[in-house]
C-alpha cells in the first residue's frame, strides 16, 4: 500500500511539472516575457515510477552513454516547475531525461550533422519508448533539429551540475565549438511577432501536437540570437570535444558581441540594380535592428519601413547582390543565421 502511495505521489509530482501525458499542467510560475530564475531546485535521484504502463528506475549512472531519438519541448512548459523544483526556461540549454539524476550535465550530439552541446538535465521525460531525451527549444535550435522535431543523438553523462543554476559551463562549451551566436540567451518575443511560429500555426492559431504527445504544443519560437558569429558555423569533425576545459568559466561579455549596425550613408541610397535577400518584416523596429546586426557580416543590410493594411512594419533585406548567382550563394548564410523564411527578391 505504501509503495502504491509513493508511486501515485510521484506521478502527481511529475504531472505537476508537465511531464505526464494527458494530465493537466502545473501552474505557470513565471509569465512569458519575464526573466526566469536560474537554479533553485534540489539534487535528487528519485524512486522507481510508472508512466503509461512503462516502468522507469532513476539511478546514478556516470557511465551512461546512449544513442537514440531526441525530441524537444517549449512554450507549453515555459515558466513551470521542473521535476527537481527548478523552473523551466525554453531559452536555456536544458533537458529532461527519464532516469538520470537531477541536475547533471550531459553532452548531446546530433549524429546527423555532428553538432553537440552540453545541457543541464533538470526534468523528467520524454515518456515515449523510442525517445531517450527531451531537449529545451533552445537546445534543439543549437543542434539543428528544431523544425524536424526529432533527431538521432548520442547522450553522455558528464558530471553533477551546481544547484545555483550557473550556466557558464554550457555557454563556454558552445564558444569552444565555434557556436558563439548561441552562447547568449535570446530575447523573448511575443508569439504574434514570431515569424517562425506564425508560419507553423494553422487558422485560429490552434497549435498542432508534436509527434510524442497530445498535450505538447508546437512551441513558439524566438527571433535569432542577437549575438551570432558573422560567418556560418564550422561543422565539427567528431563527437569528441577538442580543447574544451570544463574549469573555464565564461562571463556573458566573453561570449561575443553584437556587430555594430551598418548605417547606410544618405549618398548611397540610390535604387540598387541587383537582387536582394529578404530576411523578414518586423512590427518592432528594435527586432529589425537586431536582424541588421546579425546579418551585416554577410552583406549590406537595409531596414525600411513599409505599410501593410495601415500598419507599419520594418522590412529587412540583405544586399543588393551583383546577380542572382551571388544572391543564391548568400541565401544559405541568411537561413543559417536563423531566418528560415528568407527569400531572394528583386529590388523595388
Amino acid at each position: 500500500m505504501l509503495g502504491a502511495l509513493l508511486i501515485a505521489s510521484l506521478t502527481l509530482a511529475i504531472s505537476a511539472c508537465g511531464r505526464d501525458e494527458g494530465v493537466g499542467l502545473g501552474e505557470r510560475i513565471i509569465p512569458f516575457g519575464q526573466p526566469v530564475p536560474k537554479g533553485g531546485g534540489r539534487y535528487q535521484v528519485g524512486q522507481p515510477y510508472e508512466i503509461a504502463g512503462i516502468q522507469y528506475t532513476p539511478r546514478e549512472d556516470p557511465s551512461y552513454d546512449a544513442v537514440g531519438q531526441a525530441s524537444w519541448y517549449g512554450e507549453l512548459f515555459h515558466g513551470r516547475y521542473t521535476a527537481n523544483g527548478e523552473i523551466y526556461d525554453m531559452d536555456r540549454l536544458s533537458a529532461a531525461h527519464p532516469t538520470l539524476p537531477l541536475p547533471i550535465y550531459a553532452q548531446v550530439t546530433n549524429l546527423q550533422n555532428g553538432r553537440s552541446l552540453v545541457v543541464r538535465v533538470n526534468d523528467r521525460g520524454p515518456f515515449k519508448h523510442d525517445r531517450i531525451i527531451d531537449l529545451s527549444r533552445r537546445s534543439a535550435e543549437v543542434l539543428g533539429f528544431r523544425r524536424n522535431g526529432t533527431a538521432e543523438v548520442r547522450v553522455k553523462y558528464l558530471r553533477r551540475a551546481p544547484l545555483n543554476g550557473d550556466d557558464s559551463y554550457e555557454r563556454q562549451y558552445l564558444v569552444s565549438r565555434g557556436y558563439q551566436r548561441y552562447a547568449s540567451k535570446p530575447q523573448a518575443v511575443p508569439p504574434e511577432l514570431d515569424p517562425i511560429a506564425l508560419a507553423g500555426l494553422p487558422a485560429k492559431h490552434t497549435p498542432p501536437p508534436l509527434p510524442d504527445r497530445a498535450d505538447r504544443s508546437f512551441a513558439v519560437a524566438a527571433l535569432p540570437d542577437p549575438t551570432p558569429a558573422p560567418k556560418p558555423e564550422p561543422q565539427p569533425d567528431s563527437v569528441a570535444t577538442a580543447g574544451f576545459r570544463p574549469e573555464l568559466q565564461a562571463s556573458p561579455e566573453e561570449t561575443g558581441s553584437i556587430v555594430p549596425p551598418r548605417q547606410p550613408s544618405p549618398n548611397l541610397l540610390a535604387p540598387p540594380a541587383g537582387p536582394a535577400i529578404q530576411a523578414g518584416s518586423f512590427k518592432d523596429k528594435d527586432n529589425a535592428e537586431r536582424a541588421r546586426a546579425v546579418l551585416s557580416g554577410i552583406a549590406p543590410v537595409d531596414v525600411a519601413p513599409v505599410t501593410v493594411a495601415g500598419e507599419t512594419y520594418y522590412r529587412v533585406r540583405v544586399g543588393p547582390f551583383a546577380d542572382g548567382i551571388a544572391a543564391a550563394a548568400a541565401l544559405p548564410q541568411v537561413t543559417e543565421a536563423g531566418y528560415l523564411g528568407a527569400k531572394i527578391v528583386l529590388q523595388n
